[in-house]
């Protein structure tokens, strides 16, 4: 059914639509004639109300789950709130230092990300998700620490000065200055290259027969490859965090829709291709229900909304995932903020 334009509705159904909704939308419960009427500022009975929500109801709007219950909005009800009626909340200044101090935590990217994911989780009582750039850092410097007798610290340090670090197993027995020899070796091919392309010249150099490197060294090199170049693969592209802040008592009714929602954020790729439907937005999209393939069965909305860096690009997305009856008017705001720190963040 294609929405209602707002300007269609009478004055008074226009305020009793509003009031309903965001009644809804504040107790999870449908809104009957009565509470209307007790709110105060629209001076109508409870049987004049009744019969304005009957017609907001026959637009299809409006949907009774009970013959005796009060009224909730439908899929269509509720993007015509969000579009046309909703009076976006701005982010509070403790809200949005939680935000940036989360974000801020030391460490490498994804540990902000991370953070960022939790913290939006938190404060939207939704399910955070980040979807992590798709880049690779350049890199500056490698190093193999001993450990002991079979194991070494690999780390890396990225030219923007992330550092990461890796156990990696070793030969018995290494030679004395082997590992010192690799670091320098390793050092000496990162400048501006990503890891890929650093292990793609040391590799064609070390077959060809150019590197002064003896076999020992030559294998040290490979296990350190081998170890960061799995690593980098299995890194997610998308983080959620806070899925049980789904979970809440009205959802713990209907275990079956429980079930299919925690299936849909457990397919981490069927979510990533869905917030990739946001990337090319120029603010914060909303999805409802329905609207969302992926989402569809479990009613669940998704707000996200994506990030960029100093020159424009998009590189990544931001959002929540919660009930259709989330508070729209909040989270917005609080995501498109989120979107905007990041942004600065990542540069």
């Amino acid at each position: 059914m294609p929405t209602l334009p707002i300007s269609e509705l009478t004055d008074r159904a226009r305020e009793i639509f509003r009031l309903a909704v965001e009644g809804y939308l504040s107790s999870g419960m449908p809104v009957g004639s009565k509470t209307l009427a007790g709110a105060g500022g629209l001076n109508l009975s409870p049987a004049s109300i009744r019969s304005v929500l009957a017609d907001l109801e026959q637009l299809g709007l409006l949907a009774a789950p009970h013959t005796s219950a009060g009224r909730m909005p439908t899929e269509v009800g509720l993007r015509l709130f969000v579009d046309g009626m909703m009076q976006a909340a701005e982010p509070t200044a403790d809200e949005r230092a939680a935000i940036e101090r989360r974000m801020k935590e030391p460490g490498p990217i994804e540990h902000a990300l991370a953070a960022t994911s939790a913290v939006l989780s938190d404060l939207s009582a939704c399910a955070g998700v980040v979807m992590v750039p798709r880049r690779e850092p350049q890199l500056a410097q490698f190093s193999l620490v001993p450990l002991g007798a079979d194991r070494a610290l690999a780390v890396l340090v990225g030219e923007d000065g992330g550092i990461e670090n890796r156990v990696v197993p070793l030969p018995a027995p290494v030679p004395p200055g082997a590992l010192e020899q690799v670091s320098n070796y390793v050092t000496a091919r990162l400048g501006g290259r990503t890891l890929a392309q650093a292990a793609q010249a040391m590799r064609a150099e070390i077959a060809s027969g150019r590197s002064a490197l003896d076999a020992a060294s030559r294998d040290l090199v490979e296990r350190g490859l081998a170890v960061w170049s799995e690593d980098a693969a299995r890194r997610p592209v998308l983080i959620v965090r806070g899925q049980a802040n789904l979970l809440d008592e009205a959802m713990l009714s209907d275990l079956e829709r429980v079930r299919l929602l925690l299936d849909d954020l457990e397919n981490k790729q069927s979510v990533a291709e869905m917030l990739d439907l946001a990337r090319e937005a120029d603010s914060t999209r909303i999805f409802i229900g329905s609207e969302n393939r992926l989402f569809a069965l479990s009613g669940s909305s998704v707000i996200a909304s994506p990030y960029r860096d100093r020159d424009g690009r998009v590189i990544g997305v931001v959002g929540v995932i919660g009930p259709t009856r989330l508070n729209y008017a909040r989270v917005v705001p609080m995501v498109d903020f989120t979107a905007q720190s990041l942004g600065k963040l990542i540069g």
